[in-house]
């Protein structure tokens, strides 16, 4: 299958298949392009002449993919000044350069276990010869992507933006996750695209078994149910004031920012509300500035909660020429609960930071040469103490709720959104997707969804520029607000479900995945041998 010119040049054709593979996640949705893309790097893997080609194959796979799916990173650079916008295309391949390591140890780690251990070679060298065992090959491969996937969202803080199995949403296969997580959704991608494989190879049986999960949860998620009906208490109101980031921390537009937000937010009612605001909507340090309490108090019914971003400031005594002055050390990006009564009922602070973005990483060697953050602000933001669930105050006509909170970039780490001792009723996931150009936000949306899915709850997501949107407790869009849109949601809380395997489990169910995909396929090879 590869007498063509891409047998010829591999390189090439490694870097154009991922260039081409990233076009599956949205905007585009293109699944069956990826799954081809996959194809071609398996047969790309099994035609390596040695462990140095099976890495340099994926790593130049991982580098197209990453290059074009993480483009909206460019964007970003266009928001500041400390920096050359130019720099943007240069970070988004510096970082490409670095994630496509963990693809690259994927294809290492099948080349090497199936033709060098012993217990695992058999007969056959590769899986092209007659007596050779392909499923085997396959399944090394779909276990090592759990391993690698999950390497690359933990080490260094982590990078878990778009995983791989996130393309299997538009199929609906995606409802794998209440079960094996989102990490095991890549393993049943890439099984699927060896399938097909199989299938043009005519090697109908290990085909079909490759192509059964795909085939069940495929099944299964058409005809799971629609979107839950919201419950009717409490109301919530989701407000998206379609504020541009270049408006974002602009004084002269404070005043046009804030009628914004508390025009869309509605005139206070009897009836109690949930009025959810984006990350960092307001330029106040709430703990300290009383004025701002009252002002967003004014805007509340008496039963109202108002759950928005600001940032929380921490001072150190400083002397300077012989003055001593308070000088600002650092920050939480922080979620507020604040009451009818200008009081504050609660505080979540971000723990999983952006590097480069909330925070400088070795600072003292990156600053001087002229690099900064892309966040605006003269100190670094501090890590909160992880997820958490806070209890809403019970008022009148509202029970008791437990509300989860994971602040944009967060939400994106699968199986650490939740306090598991603690779990909430659902998860507020406020976010600032403004300076993501039009790739970001749908992204980061769709990793949203993956969250409710494999936690069994709805997640509420408000942006200032979109996509704002309810999600229930499958992972369905009940409601949203597109890309640039000023506007607001209403609409009662999506219901819950009873804990997922995965929410029960954790990681542990991917792992568990993965551990008996390389089990099976050293019982195929010692059957073989």
């Amino acid at each position: 299958m590869l007498n063509t010119a891409f047998a010829r040049h591999p390189k090439v054709a490694a870097l154009l298949a991922g260039f081409a593979s990233a076009t599956g996640f949205a905007p585009l949705n293109l699944w069956p392009v990826t799954l081809a893309c996959l194809m071609l790097l398996i047969l790309l893997i099994e035609h390596a002449p040695d462990r140095r080609a099976a890495f340099l194959r994926g790593w130049l796979f991982g580098v197209g993919h990453f290059t074009l799916g993480l483009n909206w990173i460019a964007h970003a650079f266009t928001f500041q000044d400390a920096m050359p916008y130019w720099f943007g295309y240069g970070a988004v391949l510096l970082l490409s350069l670095y994630l496509a390591i963990y693809p690259g140890l994927a294809t290492l780690g099948t080349w090497w276990l199936h033709h060098k251990l012993p217990s695992l070679s058999g007969r056959g060298r590769g899986w092209v010869g007659e007596r050779s065992e392909p499923l085997s090959f396959i399944l090394l491969f779909a276990a090592l992507w759990i391993a690698t996937e999950y390497l690359r969202s933990t080490l260094f803080t982590g990078f878990a933006w778009n995983p791989l199995g996130v393309i299997l949403m538009a199929p609906r296969a995606a409802i794998g996750a209440t079960l094996i997580g989102t990490y095991g959704l890549g393993a049943i991608t890439i099984l699927t695209a060896a399938g097909l494989l199989l299938a043009f190879r005519r090697q109908v049986r290990p085909a079909i078994a490759l192509l059964l999960p795909f085939a069940a949860l495929s099944l299964w998620g058409i005809f799971s149910p629609g979107p839950a009906a919201p419950t009717g208490a409490p109301r919530i109101r989701v407000v998206q004031p379609n504020i541009g980031q270049d408006e974002k921390y602009s004084i002269e537009a404070e005043y046009r920012n804030f009628h914004k937000l508390s025009t869309l937010s509605g005139q206070p009612r009897p009836a109690p509300r949930l009025i959810f605001w984006p990350e960092a909507a307001i330029p106040a340090y709430l703990d300290m500035e009383p004025d701002w309490r009252a002002r967003l108090a004014h805007l509340l019914g008496p039963n109202d909660l108002l759950l928005t971003g600001g940032d929380k400031v921490y001072f150190k005594p400083v002397e300077e020429n012989g003055v001593l002055t308070n000088k600002l050390s650092g920050a939480n990006n922080s979620v507020w609960i604040v009451t009818s009564a200008a009081t504050i009922a609660g505080r979540y602070s971000k723990a999983h930071l952006v590097p480069y973005g909330e925070y400088l990483p070795m600072r003292n060697i990156l600053e001087p040469i002229g690099l900064s953050r892309l966040v605006p602000g003269d100190a670094d933001f501090w890590p909160g103490p992880g997820p958490q669930s806070l209890t809403l105050p019970a008022n009148p006509g509202r029970p008791p709720l437990k509300m989860g909170i994971q602040i944009c970039y967060e939400i994106i780490f699968s199986g650490q959104v939740i306090d598991p001792a603690n779990r909430p009723d659902f998860l507020f996931n406020p976010s600032n997707d403004a300076w993501f150009g039009s790739w970001g936000p749908v992204q980061h949306l769709a990793q949203a969804r993956l969250r409710a899915l494999e936690e069994g709850i709805p997640i509420i997501r408000s942006t200032p520029t979109g996509v704002s949107a309810i999600i229930d407790a499958r992972g369905q869009v009940v409601y949203a607000l597109g890309l640039n849109r000023a506007g607001f949601l209403d609409s009662g809380l999506p219901p819950a479900l009873p804990p997922t395997l995965f929410a029960r489990l954790g990681n542990w169910a991917p792992f568990a995945l993965m551990l008996l995909l390389f089990g099976a396929a050293l019982a195929l090879r010692r059957a073989k041998s």
